[in-house]
């Protein structure tokens, strides 16, 4: 089984990158695990409260959980990954069952971050995209997918996303065995990477408890 982490800011085109990798690799031997789904349940805050939550600071991750998943995972157990929605900072009742594959893939923006985390990455990936870029994408999806107004997303990133992103994640690129710009729209990076990847598959099949 090969493990295999990929970070970089908030709209850098990491789930671009990991589709069209996933694409390229046969098919059924991916499994995909977001940072997102581990966020901390915070249902249960107010409105005002939900709205100072900081999802771009590395506290805001249960990461016993995910590295708990990703080890089982590299045993050979199933997981039931959590579910989780921006709009009401809750996890969903329901979880996803996440099978053991030959290629795991950890993508989000704080992977880097935790050292126990990137002891168990075999290949470590950072997608870098120019900032106004990011901007762009950003307030897109905050305002189509996260419910935000046009200023309300502006303030978050302006709040949130872009100092946390110059403390913490930026950083992390140092960790990175591969560094990928232009996000998705690097084909000779994600077709290098890619080919790195069928190096390491393996033809013995993943073997269950």
């Amino acid at each position: 089984m090969l493990i295999i982490g990929i970070a970089g800011g908030s709209g850098s085109g990491k789930t671009t990158v990991v589709k069209k990798i996933v694409k390229s690799l046969p098919e059924d031997s991916v499994a995909v695990v977001p940072q997102d789904a581990y966020y901390y349940d915070n249902g249960h805050l107010s409105q005002e409260e939900k709205d100072k939550i900081n999802f771009d600071h590395p506290n805001s991750i249960e990461w016993d959980l995910l590295n708990h998943h990703v080890n089982m995972l590299k045993t050979g157990h199933q997981i039931n990954m959590p579910t989780y929605s921006y709009v009401d900072c809750a996890r969903g009742k329901e979880t996803v069952l996440i099978k053991p594959k030959e290629i795991v893939i950890i993508e989000g923006i704080l992977i880097l971050t935790n050292p126990a985390l990137r002891n168990q990455l075999d290949i470590k990936i950072f997608v870098s995209t120019d900032s106004d870029d990011r901007l762009m994408r950003i307030l897109r999806r905050d305002i189509s997918e996260r419910g935000r107004t046009y200023e309300e997303a502006l303030t978050h990133y302006e709040t949130f996303v872009k100092p946390m992103h110059q403390q913490f994640i930026e950083p992390t690129k140092m960790f990175a065995d591969v560094i990928i710009p232009q996000g998705g729209n690097n084909k000779v990076a994600i077709d290098i990477v890619v080919s790195r990847i069928k190096m390491n598959l393996t033809s013995k099949p993943i073997s269950t408890p």
